[in-house]
């Protein structure tokens, strides 16, 4: 394997050109012979019959390039909201990312959300503003956007060109001398602007800079500037750190810049470092016509072979890898072995899913939960003689996105999944006409609630009939901070409960807070088991699966729950014609909003509103603006609902609450 292979994430909000950049890159490293177009359907990455119908991403797609003697393998991730589940289990395999901003929009939405998980997660970017030459882009106005929502270590290394006409046609280079056809650099004399400006830049670049190098920041002070050559290891260092952001632009659909951005990705998203023990991740899995289940690998450690044995972390089965490919531009080509840094697709391993660790998972970075599904709707199959078939698709399917969290009711004939949007719904009735030939509705889609314990409460369970079985637990649940999740603690002792049986109660209670007294799962809570007791010749093991949600829904039910209800943050733009309804709107929505601002002849306001009360605001909002108003949003977590909200979903499966049928139940399944 190239050591020096980087593996790249293109990020951006919809309609930026994410898309479009990528095709282009592919085309000017030779990987692809022609560029295809979204208006088309024709570009490499979107595969999918519904990605090439709608002209958006659905799925994340990888491609790789090699760009000067270096391999990148690219990840082109979804821009829509609705499908952010791909873009986080993409983040968490990246090196380096491409964040790209509209310069006509300028920093939206879902741009902060993919930013403030590239920042969390301390993912080097280059940032570059697309779309220079669409009428009303401004490289200036967005670059302040970058800088004033994003972040202020946001640096220049290119500045576009226009003609007198104001037409954008070209880039100029600040950060490197300009390079010959061969990639050498020239060292002709620049003309006295462009001699300014590369000085400019040289001292903008080494105030940055300094911020965080206090030796530079002495020099700074004595006037001491560093030359362009040690400017450009700082300025790879500092980004490589992800303490500085170098800020790229051009125009896709034209090609350019494109070349140049290559370069700068090249210079300053940097190769990851070699690890010798094992260790990777499973971040996609597959279904292929012809070679059957790929589990997508990304290695930090080691090496991965054919013919190796495999365990991943949490399975007990061991498996054997019957074949590795790897990326080689779009075609998968055979490879005997994948080393640190590489992403492939493996083979030979039936029971991985998403988020499976192979080896070390010390040297797995963490992902940050992006993707939070805030609706669910009724799957309603073309004919009951499709009802099996539809359950298994979408049992795939849920393999394959976890989110979806596939409900299947048998008692009730029911099938129920989770989304993040309506357009998700209509892309997953898409996928199973064209994959699985089924004809498949959606009832109404509605809003997730959340429970969370109204006040301290206990539980307590006494599972001592039918014999032979002996589980006692003792649990305090309490309140918990906002966004706390659970917190699960242990006070109980080991002479009273075997830790064996104490490790299978804390397995037990994330299961048990799945349905609530409302059907609902339960969060934001302290849970701590207080006391426990086994005995020494009745107990079994699974006498503590069946008394744990007992136990827990014993206290829920003794001090009532709360329902939260999902959050949303809101941008909207509009026609300053249109503000006072957009105003009046949102107090019947009940939103939270800052004081609006203008932007020319746009009236705009942020703040925070109700998934419940807002659900179909953005398709009202575009209807009485002409289309002219834009709202984008993104999840900000839950809070507590109105008192009289009512709320509650169907239990799946018989309420430990009502104990006898509960125990037989549960018995008989395990």
């Amino acid at each position: 394997m190239d050591p020096t292979v980087r593996n790249i994430g293109v990020f951006a909000h919809i309609d930026a050109g994410k898309t479009t950049t990528t095709e282009y890159m592919l085309y000017r490293s030779g990987s692809i012979r022609s560029l295809g177009s979204v208006d088309e359907g024709t570009t490499s990455t979107d595969s999918l019959d519904v990605e090439r119908e709608r002209g958006i991403s659905v799925k994340a797609a990888s491609a790789s390039l090699n760009w000067k003697g270096h391999k990148m393998n690219l990840v082109d991730t979804p821009g829509h909201a609705d499908f952010l589940a791909e873009v986080e289990r993409s983040l968490g395999v990246m090196d380096g990312a491409v964040l790209i901003v509209s310069a006509a929009e300028g920093v939206q939405a879902q741009t902060e959300v993919l930013w403030q998980a590239l920042k969390l997660m301390r993912i080097p970017t280059v940032i570059y503003i697309n779309k220079l030459d669409r009428i009303g882009a401004s490289f200036e106005r967005a670059l302040n956007d970058i800088r004033r929502l994003l972040s202020p270590s946001a640096l220049p290394v290119q500045m576009p060109l226009h003609t007198e006409g104001e037409s954008f046609y070209a880039i100029r280079e600040l950060w490197k001398t300009n390079a010959g056809s061969d990639g050498r650099p020239e060292r002709e004399p620049y003309d006295a602007f462009e001699n300014k400006e590369k000085e400019q830049f040289r001292g903008a670049a080494t105030e940055i800079i300094a911020e965080f190098d206090d030796e530079l920041m002495l020099r700074y002070i004595e006037g001491d500037i560093p030359n362009e050559d040690e400017l450009t290891l700082l300025l790879a260092k500092h980004s490589a750190a992800a303490r500085i952001f170098p800020v790229c632009c051009g125009c896709s659909q034209k090609g350019i810049g494109i070349t140049e951005l290559l370069d700068a990705m090249l210079a300053f998203l940097p190769a990851p470092p070699p690890k010798t023990e094992l260790a990777g991740i499973v971040f996609k899995i597959e279904r292929e016509r012809s070679m059957g289940r790929a589990a997508w690998v990304r290695l930090y450690g080691g090496k991965l072979r054919n013919r190796d044995i495999v365990r991943l972390n949490g399975h007990e089965e061991e498996h054997k890898v019957t074949q590795i490919r790897v990326l080689d531009g779009l075609k998968r080509i055979d490879a005997g072995e994948i080393g640190a840094g590489d992403i492939a697709a493996v083979y030979g391993l039936p029971d991985a899913a998403i988020g499976d660790i192979i080896g070390d998972p010390v040297l797995v970075p963490k992902t940050p939960e992006m993707a939070v599904p805030l609706l669910t709707a009724r799957v309603l199959p073309d004919s009951e003689a499709d009802y099996v078939r539809t359950a298994e698709a979408l049992r795939e399917l849920t393999d394959e996105d976890p989110l979806l969290d596939l409900a299947w009711l048998p008692e009730l004939r029911e099938l129920h999944v989770r989304m993040m949007g309506a357009i998700q719904l209509e892309v997953l009735s898409s996928m199973l006409k064209s994959r699985f030939d089924l004809n498949v509705g959606f009832g109404p889609p509605a809003v997730i609630y959340k429970e969370t314990p109204a006040k301290v409460c206990e539980g307590r369970v006494a599972y001592l009939a039918p014999k032979p079985c002996w589980a006692i637990l003792h649990f305090t649940i309490e309140p918990g901070e906002r966004g706390s999740g659970l917190v699960y603690r242990s006070q109980a002792r080991a002479d009273d409960i075997l830790p064996a049986y104490q490790n299978e109660v804390e397995r037990r209670v994330p299961e048990a807070l799945k349905q609530g007294l409302h059907g609902w799962e339960v969060t934001d809570l302290v849970v701590t088991l207080t006391y426990g007791q086994h005995h020494v010749w009745h107990t079994h093991p699974l006498d503590f699966v069946i008394a744990t949600p007992m136990g827990i829904m014993n206290g829920l039910a003794s001090g009532g729950t709360k329902l939260l209800e999902p959050i949303l943050r809101f941008r909207i733009s509009v026609p300053e014609e249109h503000a006072g309804r957009v105003l009046s709107d949102l107090s019947r929505m009940r939103a939270e909003f800052a004081s609006p601002s203008a932007e020319g002849e746009r009236f705009i306001v942020e703040g925070t509103v109700p998934a419940s009360t807002s659900m179909d605001y953005s398709a009202t909002l575009r209807s009485f603006s002409a289309g002219k108003g834009v709202m984008t949003a993104s999840f900000n977590g839950y809070r507590e609902a109105p008192e009289d909200t009512e709320a509650s979903r169907t239990r799946n499966g018989i309420n430990p609450l009502d104990e006898a049928k509960y125990i037989l139940s549960a018995r008989s399944a395990l």
